[in-house]
C-alpha cells in the first residue's frame, strides 16, 4: 500500500509543479468560473425567492464548465510534448497512472471550490459557514474528476479534444450534477438532513460505482 501511494505521489506531484510552474490552466480556469458567477449575479435580482431558485444551478455551472476546462488538459500536455508514451513505459500498472492524474484533477477542482464559493456565497448574500456544502461539493467532485479523468484519457487521443470531452463526458456525469444541484438548494433553503439524506447517496453510489469501473477500464482507454 506505501508503495502504491509513493507511486500515485510521483504523478500527482509531477503534475502539480508543472501547473505551479506555468499557472497557465489555474488562471484561465479561475477567470472562468468568477466570470459565469459575476454574470448571473447582475443576470438576477436578489430576492429571497430568485436566490433560492437559480443560486445552486449557478454554482454547479461554474464548477462544470470550470471542470471541463481543466479536465482538457489532464492528458494535454503529455500528448502534446509526446510524452505520452513515456508516461506509460513507467514500470507501474496503468491504474497508478490513472489515480494520479485523478489525484491531481481532484485537488485542482477543490483549490478552485474554495476560491469561488466564498464569493459566490457573498455576491447571492448566503451564510459563509455551510459546513453541509463542503461535504457536497467534495462528494461531487469525486464523481465528476473520476469520470472526467477517464473520458480525458480517451478524448487525449482524438484531434478535437476539446469538443469530443464534453460530448461524451457530460451526459454521463448528469446524475451527479442533479444530485449536487437538489442537495445544495436543501442546504441554501436550511433544510435538515434527511432533505438531503437521498441525493447525498445518489452521490456516494455514483463515487464508488465509477471510481470502480474507471480504474478497471483506465488500461484499455489508455492503450487507444
Amino acid at each position: 500500500m506505501r508503495e502504491l501511494f509513493t507511486r500515485v505521489f510521483a504523478i500527482f506531484w509531477k503534475d502539480l509543479l508543472s501547473e505551479l510552474r506555468t499557472k497557465e490552466v489555474a488562471t484561465s480556469v479561475l477567470v472562468f468560473a468568477l466570470l459565469v458567477v459575476v454574470i448571473f449575479n447582475f443576470a438576477f435580482e436578489s430576492g429571497e425567492d430568485t436566490i433560492g431558485l437559480v443560486a445552486p444551478g449557478i454554482l454547479w455551472v461554474a464548477f462544470t464548465f470550470a471542470g471541463v476546462l481543466g479536465l482538457n488538459h489532464t492528458f494535454a500536455t503529455e500528448k502534446e510534448n509526446s510524452s505520452l508514451e513515456g508516461l506509460m513505459l513507467c514500470p507501474v500498472e496503468r491504474y497508478v497512472i490513472y489515480l494520479g492524474k485523478l489525484a491531481g484533477s481532484f485537488t485542482f477542482m477543490l483549490v478552485v471550490a474554495a476560491i469561488i464559493t466564498p464569493i459566490f456565497l457573498v455576491l447571492f448574500n448566503l451564510p459563509l459557514c455551510l459546513p453541509r456544502l463542503a461535504l457536497i461539493i467534495v462528494l461531487a467532485t469525486v464523481g465528476f474528476t473520476s469520470v472526467g479523468t477517464l473520458f480525458s484519457a480517451l478524448s487525449a487521443h482524438t484531434k478535437a479534444r476539446e469538443i469530443m470531452l464534453p460530448i461524451l463526458f457530460l451526459p454521463v456525469v448528469v446524475p451527479v450534477l442533479i444530485a449536487a444541484v437538489k442537495a445544495t438548494g436543501v442546504v441554501l433553503d436550511g433544510g435538515a438532513w434527511s432533505d438531503m439524506s437521498t441525493w447525498l447517496q445518489i452521490l456516494v453510489a455514483f463515487d464508488i460505482i465509477f471510481l470502480v469501473v474507471s480504474v478497471l477500464v483506465f488500461e484499455f482507454v489508455i492503450e487507444e
